[in-house]
C-alpha cells in the first residue's frame, strides 16, 4: 500500500507520466471535459472535495512551472484566486478568456473534476522539470 503522496491511483498515475511542459487541469464540477482529455472524476457532492484542497494536494506532488486561469476569476471569484496566489506566490500566471481556457483543456493530460460549486474555480498547471 502506498505510504506517501496522492492515494488516488488515477491522479498518481497521470502525475508519474507527465513531463516538462505537459499540462493538468483541476476544475469545478461544471467544467466540461473534452473527449480528447482523460477525466478523473473525484466529485462526491456539491462542494466535496473543494477545489482548493485538491489543488493543494496535487501541488505538493507536482513541480509547477506556470498556471493558466480564466480572466473572469478576477471579478467573479476573488477568494479562490487569492488562495491560488497563496499556494503559488512566485509562479507565472496567464489569464485567458474562459472560452479559451476551455479550449486549452483539450491538450491537458487529464482533467480532475472536483465537487467545487463556485464560478471559475479552474486551473491548468504546466509541469516544470524536476532537475
Amino acid at each position: 500500500m502506498k505510504r506517501l503522496g496522492i492515494l488516488n491511483s488515477d491522479i498518481s498515475r497521470v502525475l508519474s507520466y507527465m513531463r516538462h511542459t505537459d499540462t493538468l487541469c483541476i476544475g469545478d464540477c461544471g467544467l466540461p471535459c473534452p473527449q480528447s482529455t482523460e477525466l478523473i472524476d473525484i466529485a462526491l457532492d456539491k462542494g466535496e472535495p473543494p477545489f482548493i484542497n485538491v489543488l493543494k494536494t496535487v501541488a505538493a506532488d507536482m513541480r509547477v512551472e506556470s498556471l493558466v486561469l480564466a480572466e473572469e476569476i478576477r471579478t467573479e471569484n476573488g477568494a479562490v484566486l487569492a488562495r491560488i496566489r497563496e499556494l503559488f506566490p512566485d509562479t507565472p500566471v496567464e489569464f485567458v478568456p474562459h472560452a479559451e481556457f476551455k479550449k486549452q483543456t483539450a491538450f491537458c493530460k487529464a482533467l480532475i473534476r472536483t465537487g467545487e460549486v463556485t464560478p471559475y474555480a479552474n486551473v491548468i498547471l504546466r509541469s516544470a522539470c524536476i532537475f
